[in-house]
């Protein structure tokens, strides 16, 4: 019985096409990734300029959010969850009707992003955001 060395076979994975594979698979994953662009605010901003416009006072709610999160819808103290009803009740009855939305410099933004939520849940598609007073 003849015991010898066995050869040691060099095994080596080919490593020629490595960046052709890499590069199919990067083509791969661009081409098959989709982009939610539904995230964010959907606003539709006026045009640059300093121009004003004039409203009635009867197409207009004042809605002012302060600091400690308190909403006032026309001078009266409103729960969150209550805006959404409230909201649709007087576009229902007055079709142009615009909501001026103004905040505390203070105001939690969190607070501010539910209160648009709740606007939007009333369908109210003319909203105005107006600046904080300046101190």
């Amino acid at each position: 019985m003849l015991l010898g060395k066995k050869k040691e076979s060099n095994v080596e994975i080919p490593s020629a096409s490595l960046s052709d594979i890499v590069f199919l698979l990067l083509i791969f994953f661009l081409v098959t990734t989709s982009i939610d662009t539904e995230k964010g605010l959907d606003l539709v901003l006026p045009p640059p300029g300093d121009t004003e416009i004039k409203i009635p006072k009867e197409n207009l709610a004042n809605m002012l959010v302060n600091a400690s999160g308190q909403v006032l819808l026309d001078g009266e103290i409103i729960k969150v969850r209550q805006i959404s009803r409230i909201i649709r009740e007087k576009i229902t009855a007055n079709p142009n009707l615009v909501i001026s939305l103004k905040t505390d410099k203070e105001t939690e933004y969190d607070i501010y992003i539910h209160v648009l939520d709740q606007l939007k849940k009333a369908e109210a598609k003319k909203i105005s955001l107006a600046e904080p007073d300046k101190e």
